[in-house]
């Protein structure tokens, strides 16, 4: 909670960037907002790793690992879109345990451990019941290089045709939020970063979903994911 205090306090503020590619941009408050959660996390348990977007810490070899997005949803922060969310989750030896994933602008918090519930703001939540695909919403993520683009774009289209309505929000870790939540019925990338998707994966997998991840073929530590409320039929290049 005190990092997302300390990102919402600078919304729509003076920002300093770090780095500022083509489609993307580094923040010096991404930074903050890592160590501050790392501070927290090593002042309590500190043998354990962490994985994050901003770095890595600590023993990368440790048995108990924290996987952390700062800020997923950067971009929209930066030009003042206030649909961004912190990823933090807990994983023993490859085996996501826990996960929370805060909207501080709303301020939603979803938490879940593996074998509990799932819960917004403390109450527990259920993906959606919805069968047709033509009833969903569905979330498209397309990633930032030429061969990302080329993959991604067939299933934009795909589903723009398919679903009731599509949705690119910018946000992977509120998308999985959303998918255990029922807001949406599906979210689908075919590159993305397991910080961003870690504490939703647990989420929508305790919430009744389905999740398939499939490693990159050529770049490590990428992935291509289809989350789903596992009640929708369809297939999608974004996992073949």
């Amino acid at each position: 909670m005190k990092a997302g205090e300390l990102i919402r306090g600078h919304f729509g503020g003076d920002l300093t960037v770090d780095a500022a590619e083509a489609h993307d941009i580094k923040l010096e408050l991404d930074r903050r907002s890592q160590e501050l959660i790392e501070s927290i996390v090593l002042a309590t348990f500190p043998d354990h790793g962490i994985y994050g977007e901003e770095g890595m810490r600590g023993d990368p070899n440790a048995a108990d690992q924290w996987i952390i997005d700062p800020i997923d949803g950067t971009v929209n922060f930066f030009y003042g879109i206030p649909h961004f969310a912190i990823s933090i989750a807990h994983r023993r030896h490859g085996v996501i345990t826990t996960g929370v994933i805060l909207d501080p602008m709303r301020r939603e918090l979803w938490a879940a451990s593996r074998g509990g519930l799932v819960t917004l703001n403390e109450r527990p939540i259920r993906v959606s019941n919805r069968k047709n695909l033509s009833d969903a919403i569905v979330s498209v993520g397309v990633s930032k290089t030429e061969a990302a683009i080329e993959k991604g774009l067939p299933v934009l289209g795909e589903m723009m045709r398919s679903a009731r309505k599509t949705r690119m929000l910018g946000s992977a870790a509120l998308d999985m939020a959303y998918v255990a939540t029922g807001r949406l019925d599906a979210y689908i990338e075919s590159q993305i970063s397991l910080w961003d998707i870690a504490a939703g994966m647990l989420m929508v997998e305790m919430a009744g979903g389905v999740v398939e991840l499939k490693p990159h073929p050529n770049i490590s530590d990428k992935f291509s994911i289809v989350a789903s409320s596992g009640f929708i039929s369809f297939t999608s290049p974004a996992i073949d």
